[in-house]
């Protein structure tokens, strides 16, 4: 009964995503274009709210459900990782046409074709999870 919530804050936002168009194959290829700031729009405000939220965390202190406080690590600053990281990520994501999260949603909205990319996306990531000792980080 506890993960109900969390299902239903799932939901909610697969529904906002979907009505607002985030989850669109077109607006996707209109962003890689650069020929639409609606998703730069979404993805932007979604930086910020992120920005803003942590900071409350970090400020006052909150804690989770559990009632333990929350800590965020400072992560390391090697920038290469993330450029190279955000860059197959994004290669991927162009290939796709969608990203993880927007995956399940058109899947759920009745495009099965995304079972195809959900198996590859679960595949490299198990993949991932056998290589990452091996891996530069």
């Amino acid at each position: 009964m506890r993960m109900s919530r969390y299902i239903l804050v799932g939901i909610l936002l697969g529904f906002i995503l979907y009505k607002s168009e985030a989850v669109s194959w077109f607006r996707i290829y209109e962003m890689f274009r650069f020929q639409s700031f609606h998703m730069y729009g979404i993805i932007g405000s979604a930086i910020v709210s992120g920005i803003i939220i942590v900071q409350i965390i970090k400020r006052k202190r909150i804690k989770n459900v559990e009632g333990e406080q929350i800590t965020i690590k400072d992560k390391a600053k090697t920038y290469p990782r993330y450029l190279i990281g955000g860059f197959i990520f994004g290669i991927g994501w162009a290939l796709a046409g969608a990203c993880p999260a927007p995956m399940f949603i058109l899947l759920g909205a009745g495009n099965t074709v995304f079972i195809v990319y959900l198996v590859a996306a679960m595949t490299g990531t198990f993949v991932y999870g056998l290589l990452r000792k091996k891996l530069p980080h």
